[in-house]
């Protein structure tokens, strides 16, 4: 009897998931809301928000983001509570709710402002945040702007950065802690260098012939007494959004700019990782948050994602975006390791079979690794499914399943609504065994990430609808995360790098395809030790990259990936 209930208790563990995650998934699986108001160039509704400020405040995390009509909590990084709140008083006139906010701690408490450009805009504090206890601190802001963010020194000094413009840069001024009212006037600190630095450069294919890159999204931290200040370029619609960083030697002082970003994330499923902070774990790890680009029914569709960041040994900041928005581990002292966890996407292009389908939206596009495109259902009724052939018998691991809006009706935050599904999986496409059941589900999970307790052997995957907020069932990313049973990749060969002589920001790099990879992995930097970025390029073997600091040697090397691992590296190329 004892030996069946200890069968009967792991099985549940398998369907539930891990009940204590040690890893995450970008998109972050947060109950996003919906657009605030209908928008001349929105042509469905759907959820969004952007511009996220983390702050670790009494070993809690707190996460403000743009438009959501409140904040959430987490103890861990991996499950999020919202506290639903508006923070606009009657006589702020404008429609964003907490646009864009400014989070700062100063001692014991913690500062919220938004987005603004009226002198009678409040700054609210809180001791208590986790009880939704606030009041007003100051009512007459005597200094507006837009994008704004707080930092408080070692000294106790106060600072307020803010800006968000293709023409102007950004500011920074010291502000009086007791008051929270200006010291003196404040000071250009920042401008955008697009005739250098390529990524700064405005749109997706990082060309300001027509139109400069926006700067905005300041953020300062101060590590080992260099102030680094931090911004984000060239717009928020685009793949190449990023932050930046600059450093100096004091918080309103000359910023040196590092010639690439601080966080890219060019390629792969979630692409972007512009506008967003940086703050330390409990184990006093540092993470970056940022914001990831859809911006398909509207320019600002967009999600959050958290990456793992640093200082090197030279004090150069960086953030690792590599298999961003695969498998990571999450914060503590109990996890693996810190970053890619080494499962594999199982089912890329892999063939996929449905209930039924709406106007264009095929099947193909929920494993197409495009948060951009998605298959939907003709209805959003109990029943409708979507199955996913691994190619091959595969170790599972985890799964993201993650939710496109199509023919929704929300707008604005919406409290009580959940998803409610069951994934089932099977070796021969005839015998099913439930793997996740989420049928009493009542959590709003948009981008579900589920760790199994103990990976399952399987070769289809099928995930089927229970209930729906609203609108059909459509999928962007049927995402299988585990193990391949084949070899792993070759190192790719004839990595070449072709730097243009006439615009040294620009470069083609091309490869001789691999049958055997369906993606690649290109690192690269101004050191050989200093390899920090990393584009996922799928489907393709050549990648035309636009964003090099025209006076920097640049080093690279390329990898390739399949469902069973990595292959080895390239030597690295130095590239004049």
């Amino acid at each position: 009897m004892k030996k069946l209930t200890g069968i009967i208790f792991l099985l549940l563990v398998i369907i539930s998931g891990n009940a204590q995650p040690t890893t995450y998934c970008n998109p972050i699986n947060l109950d996003y809301g919906y657009t605030p108001i209908p928008n001349f160039s929105t042509w469905g509704k759907h959820r969004a928000t952007a511009d996220p400020v983390i702050v670790n405040y009494k070993g809690t995390y707190y996460l403000f983001s743009t438009n959501q009509w409140g904040y959430w909590w987490s103890n861990d990084m991996s499950s999020w509570h919202f506290i639903s709140r508006k923070f606009l008083r009657p006589w702020n006139n404008v429609y964003d709710e907490l646009c864009a906010p400014a989070v700062g701690i100063i001692g014991d408490t913690m500062l919220v402002m938004g987005s603004n450009y009226a002198k009678n805009f409040t700054i609210w504090m809180s001791t208590d945040p986790l009880h939704d206890q606030w009041k007003p601190l100051v009512d007459s802001f005597e200094i507006g702007g837009w994008d704004p963010a707080f930092f408080t020194d070692d000294d106790g000094r106060l600072y307020l950065y803010s800006g968000s413009s293709n023409r102007f840069p950004l500011y920074g001024i010291e502000l009086n802690r007791k008051t929270l009212q200006p010291i003196g006037t404040r000071k250009e600190l920042f401008f955008l260098e697009s005739w250098r630095y390529g990524w700064h450069r405005f749109g997706e294919y990082m060309d300001d012939t027509f139109l400069d890159g926006f700067i905005e999204g300041a953020w300062m931290t101060k590590h080992n007494g260099k102030y680094y200040f931090q911004y984000a370029a060239p717009g928020t619609e685009f793949s190449g959004y990023a932050d930046g960083v600059a450093v100096g030697d004091g918080p309103l002082n000359f910023f040196q700019n590092q010639s690439d970003p601080l966080s890219m994330k060019a390629g792969g499923f979630a692409r972007g990782a512009g506008h967003g902070a940086t703050y330390q774990d409990n184990e006093k790890n540092w993470w970056h948050v940022s914001t990831i680009a859809i911006s398909v029914k509207n320019n600002f569709e967009r999600r959050l994602g958290i990456w793992p960041a640093g200082f090197d040994k030279k004090d150069v900041m960086y953030c690792n975006t590599a298999f961003g928005d695969y498998p990571y581990y999450l914060p503590g002292k109990n996890a693996p390791g810190k970053g890619f966890t080494g499962w594999m996407l199982l089912n890329y292009q892999k063939p996929v079979t449905v209930s039924s389908v709406a106007g264009n939206y095929q099947p193909n596009y929920a494993v197409d690794e495009s948060i951009k495109t998605y298959w939907s259902a003709g209805t959003g009724n109990p029943g409708e499914w979507i199955q996913s052939d691994l190619g091959a018998f595969s170790e599972v691991h985890a799964l993201q399943i993650n939710y496109a809006d199509q023919d929704v009706t929300f707008l604005g935050k919406t409290i009580g609504q959940f998803h409610q599904y069951v994934v089932s999986y099977s070796v021969d496409g005839k015998l099913w065994k439930v793997l996740i059941d989420k049928s009493n589900n009542q959590q709003d999970v948009p981008h579900d990430y589920i760790e199994l307790t103990q990976p399952v052997q399987a070769r289809y995957i099928r995930l089927e609808n229970k209930h729906l907020p609203s609108g059909k069932f459509a999928i962007s990313g049927l995402r299988v995360f585990g193990k391949g049973s084949g070899a792993v990749p070759e190192p790719v060969k004839d990595f070449v790098i072709l730097r243009t002589e006439k615009d040294k920001r620009s470069a083609w790099l091309k490869w001789a395809p691999n049958d055997a990879a369906y993606a690649y992995n290109i690192y690269f930097g101004t050191a050989p030790d200093q390899l920090y970025q990393c584009v996922m390029v799928y489907g393709a073997n050549e990648y035309y990259y636009k964003g090099m600091d025209s006076k920097k040697t640049y080093y690279y090397r390329i990898e390739a990936l399949n469902e069973n691992g990595i292959s080895l590296p390239s030597p690295i190329i130095q590239v004049d």
